[in-house]
């Protein structure tokens, strides 16, 4: 999926979009996103020496499993996907300006509307950040 296949499942816009490229491959999603270095969140974290902040790790790992929903939840309308939970959250190596951060996302249980998942983020092959996450599927209204 290309950026434009990726915002008809997910809400997210201009800024908040946190995910160039995606597919998904035996219950496995594969995400990209390129740090280009004039990104909001790099404005203030941290001035001459920019880095990616975690939560927003985390958001592209997030953004990375919903499209593991895109053919049976999301596309039908049943709602948008919210964070409830992050677990086991582990920083291991920086995501800077230049870097291609790469994220692979599994879901490992479902209990509607709720969606429980794992996910790993990497800059060339290093680990740089996992977690256990949640999100509830919320209808809108």
């Amino acid at each position: 999926m290309n950026q434009e296949e990726i915002m008809k499942i997910l809400p997210h816009r201009d800024q908040m979009l946190l995910v160039e490229a995606a597919e998904a491959r035996e219950g496995i999603a594969y995400g990209s996103y390129h740090v280009r270095g004039d990104e909001w969140f790099l404005k203030g974290h941290f001035p001459g020496n920019p880095v990616v902040p975690g939560v927003i790790l985390c958001e592209m790992m997030a953004q990375c499993a919903a499209v593991l929903l895109s053919g049976d939840v999301l596309e039908q309308g049943e709602g948008t996907p919210f964070f409830t939970t992050l677990n086991n959250v582990k920083f291991r190596n920086s995501v800077r300006p230049g870097d291609t951060f790469e994220t692979q996302c599994s879901i490992t249980r479902v209990k509607k509307p709720f969606y429980f998942a794992t996910g790993k983020g990497f800059v060339e092959g290093k680990l740089c950040v996992s977690a256990d996450f949640s999100f509830a599927v919320v209808k809108e209204g």
